[in-house]
């Protein structure tokens, strides 16, 4: 039998309404961690000196990168709502290794969408990175349950994302950061074991009890670009109003074209932010330029 090749390996979510297992798409890697918690057991009347671990708890976690980012929306949709998820893992094959093998290792269990990082850098594929905390226990996966076949995702370049902010937590998000070159948002649930005496077996029970998230962006101070478009855009200097203010913005992420791609076209999420830390760098013989960190503050909205 062939050494299975990483592409073979993959991780998959259960569609409700399709009544079906899909692949996480344009996926990079992925890892499952499978834990066994123990605690020393020796004790006085053990001779020896060495240790005698025994499990006490069980538990599993899985993450994955992918480069398919259409689906923000309903990733932001799945960890805001704090709700389960059924995932399963599993050898797959055909030509775009979708269809499960049936492997005697594939598991399946329910589990949290505890933290998602999203990167829009320009002029690079942008990407995803995934992390679910397993619930209660893994079980082995009927013959019967199947894959579905999704279509063959797009790649997103991250100059056409953007990052827009208002003035204030009144006004519109209605500009973009000017001169940037990065930009991620991360969403995490704070997640507490909820398994307590009444529990039976090993495997731990987790609780999402609360959402942080937090935007990051980096831009050039100042770019050496002709700028050809009559959109305006927020500077350093008008961070640093933000920054002294010290109050919530509104902000959005959105698709964007047009000169400069500076002009929103569909939003992706939105919200209100509090900018808690502005760097600015001079490093010699190099751009100056300058990186914001912005906390969310509130539930933030994603778009339908």
């Amino acid at each position: 039998m062939a050494t299975l090749k990483g592409q073979n390996f993959r991780i998959c979510i259960y569609d409700t309404t399709a009544a079906k297992y899909k692949v996480i798409g344009m996926a990079t890697g992925c890892t499952v961690n499978l834990t066994n918690n123990t605690d020393d057991a020796s004790h006085k009347d053990i001779v020896g000196a060495a240790a005698m671990p025994t499990t006490i708890s069980k538990s599993w976690s899985v993450s994955c990168d992918s480069l398919n980012v259409a689906d923000a929306a309903a990733m932001l949709t799945a960890i805001k709502s704090m709700s389960p998820m059924t995932l399963m893992w599993d050898e797959t094959s055909t030509s775009d290794n979708q269809t499960r093998s049936k492997a005697t290792f594939a598991r399946k269990g329910s589990a949290f969408l505890n933290d998602v990082v999203f990167q829009f850098d320009d002029r690079t594929n942008s990407t995803k990175q995934l992390q679910f905390t397993g619930s209660g226990p893994l079980q082995t996966v009927a013959a019967s349950e199947v894959t579905e076949v999704i279509p063959l995702g797009s790649y997103t370049k991250g100059q056409f994302v953007r990052l827009f902010l208002g003035s204030d937590n009144t006004a519109a998000p209605s500009m973009v950061i000017g001169a940037a070159k990065t930009l991620s948002l991360h969403v995490s649930l704070t997640m507490e074991d909820a398994t307590t005496k009444d529990t039976t077996g090993e495997w731990t029970i987790q609780e999402p009890t609360a959402l942080n998230y937090d935007i990051s962006t980096g831009a050039l101070i100042r770019s050496g670009d002709t700028i050809t478009s009559q959109v305006g855009a927020k500077s350093l200097a008008d961070l640093e109003t933000i920054y002294e203010a010290g109050t919530p913005v509104k902000w959005k992420i959105a698709n964007v074209g047009g000169d400069n791609n500076r002009t929103a076209s569909s939003t992706i999420v939105s919200g209100s932010v509090i900018l808690s830390q502005l760097a600015i760098n001079g490093p010699n013989r190099q751009n100056a330029d300058y990186t914001a960190t912005l906390n969310g503050y509130g539930d933030y909205t994603v778009a339908a």
